[in-house]
Order: structure tokens, then sequence, then C-alpha cells
């Protein structure tokens, strides 16, 4: 059995976030909704966004599934101070 592997690196400036599949440059996707679809072209089946964004087997590199520009931050820094939303 072949153990599958998908490493999503961080955001770009400009051209989203890198993905490899199985070892290999897989291409270049801008949300979760476009990894998902890349996936499945490479033949894993029946994922929804849901599912991809709880694969234990994808890496997240430089933030998790709701990052997707190099100036988002899921969270923020220590001592930081959030915004009144007033």
């Amino acid at each position: 059995m072949i153990e599958r592997s998908v490493i999503v690196y961080p955001p770009t400036k400009r051209a989203g976030r890198h993905v490899w599949v199985d070892g290999k440059p897989a291409g270049t996707v801008c949300s979760l909704r476009d990894l998902t679809e890349l996936l499945q072209r490479a033949g894993w089946e029946g994922l929804d966004e849901v599912d991809v964004a709880e694969l234990p087997v994808i890496e997240w590199h430089g933030g998790g599934p709701e990052v997707w520009s190099p100036w988002a931050h899921p969270w923020p820094a220590s001592g930081q101070r959030q915004p009144d939303p007033r």
C-alpha cells in the first residue's frame, strides 16, 4: 500500500500556496476549494473542503487551512490586543 502525502507551503506574496502531492510539485492554490479540486485531480476522490481541512496527512507550513495570504495571521501574536469591534 502506498502512503500518500501532501505538503502545502506558506503563502507567497503573488501566487497563493505551492502544493506537493506524493513528493512531486502539483500546483499552486489560492483557497481551500482550489486545494480540494487539485487533490481530486490527483486521484483523491470523494473529498470535500471539510475533509481536506482535517486530513492528517496534509502538512501545513506557514499556517493551516484558514491562511491563504502572507498577510493573514490565524491568531494574534502574543501580547497584541485585538481591535475593538465597535
